[in-house]
């Protein structure tokens, strides 16, 4: 298989000019260790295991790391957390950039420690699965989000260009965006997600130690992949599986914490009581969300009463993974209001707000602008740039003065 060029990956080799560590967070097979022997082939690198102690790095890290050099690249570091205190006095007593490159599969415990014994001494980094621009290998840090958001009154007035793919969009969703599963055949990914999904339960959560019951764990997974693009309700996403909502928070919270979940909380603003104050969640990836749901081929998922879902899933993703690329980043919001109006997402930046809807229509209306619209009535003293509405359109085309529709996958 060719390697693909990860957005990131600039960003990432400058930051190891500019930091002593960096740490790059992610899911289980999202391409981090083969990025990182792409981007640094000369470097040692390391992958530990939940069993065995790789080098000794458990019982002396103080040795483990004299005896190598540097830059090392320290894969999997949630399963040594010994080592943690000893790079940081490695980093303190040499002074120097580039010494340690880390990566972690999860969030708590001793990525956490990591992050706050490193703190000023790291740079961190989130990577996901491949973004549309990197699976066609037609990726440009001049994205369409970036100027979108840098020009927004004259991006939709400006030709832009579509990516040049030979998967269609129901394909693309039921194969998902985790690297490995756009190298298989169609006929292989069950077996694939199955292997990933043992392998994730088996490693990953086990290791977090918080689940007295597997079987209802697989099945609380099941539901919240159909779940995905919609208000989280704790009570009722325990009620489905008969365990308390404080458990399912807890589990919805392990599931963060293993990147298989993402939340966008609730835009507010000064009308507290008239919106909905529940967060957003996503399922990570729309291909094991598929496979969870058992949807046999991109066939039936074309004519799936969650393909809407999984479509908003995979625009939201999409954006995030390219907002991730920026300097600065935009915060992303959902707003909804008690009389039924709502945005699927909303990008703030230097006090302007970016109003997005998503849409499962090749053919989109007015009518599907009417959130947005909404969405600039309730707050006439914001300043909202034009919104778009991103769909399964063939070219960019007007719905309204203050929005457009433009096709889910612009270069």
């Amino acid at each position: 298989m060719n390697y693909k060029e990860r957005l990131l990956s600039r960003r990432i080799t400058s930051q190891l000019r500019h930091f002593p560590v960096v740490i790059i967070n992610g899911a289980r097979q999202v391409g981090k260790s083969t990025m990182l022997k792409h981007l640094f082939p000369k470097a040692e690198h390391i992958v530990f295991d939940s069993v065995v102690d790789v080098g000794n790095a458990k019982q002396d890290p103080e040795l483990f790391l004299r005896n190598r050099g540097t830059p090392l690249i320290l894969d999997e570091i949630q399963y040594v957390p010994e080592l943690v205190p000893s790079i940081k006095r490695q980093v303190d007593q040499r002074k120097e950039k580039g010494l340690y490159i880390l990566t972690g599969s999860q969030q708590w415990s001793v990525m956490k420690t990591a992050s706050e014994s490193l703190a000023g001494r790291a740079s961190f980094v989130d990577l996901e699965g491949f973004c549309l621009s990197e699976i066609t290998e037609q990726s440009t840090e001049n994205h369409w989000l970036k100027r979108y958001l840098e020009d927004p009154a004259s991006f939709a007035q400006t030709k832009q260009k579509r990516l040049d793919s030979e998967v269609g969009i129901f394909e693309q969703l039921w194969r998902g965006f985790l690297p490995d599963a756009n190298s298989f055949e169609l006929e292989w990914l069950p077996e694939y997600f199955q292997g990933y999904l043992r392998t994730y339960i088996e490693r990953d959560v086990r290791l977090l130690g918080e689940v007295a019951d597997w079987g209802q764990f697989s099945r609380f997974v099941r539901i919240s992949s159909a779940l995905s693009a919609q208000e989280i309700n704790h009570s009722q996403l325990g009620r489905e599986i008969g365990i308390t909502p404080q458990t399912a928070q807890r589990w919805l919270s392990m599931l963060r914490a293993t990147y298989q979940w993402f939340e966008i909380p609730a835009f507010h603003g000064n009308t507290l009581k008239r919106i909905s104050s529940k967060p957003k969640g996503y399922f990570g990836d729309t291909g094991m969300a598929s496979h969870l749901q058992m949807i046999s081929s991109p066939e039936v998922l074309s004519g799936h009463p969650l393909a809407g879902s999984f479509f908003e899933t995979a625009v939201v993703t999409e954006i995030r993974k390219l907002s991730k690329t920026l300097p600065v980043p935009p915060a992303l919001y959902h707003w909804r209001s008690h009389g039924g109006a709502e945005v699927d997402l909303l990008m703030e930046r230097d006090r302007i707000w970016y109003p997005i809807e998503v849409k499962m229509h090749t053919r989109p209306g007015k009518k599907d602008a009417g959130g947005i619209h909404a969405f600039r009535e309730s707050y006439p003293n914001l300043t909202v740039a034009p919104g778009l509405v991103i769909c399964p359109c063939e070219e960019i085309q007007p719905l309204s003065n203050h929005v457009h529709a433009i096709p889910w996958d612009l270069i």
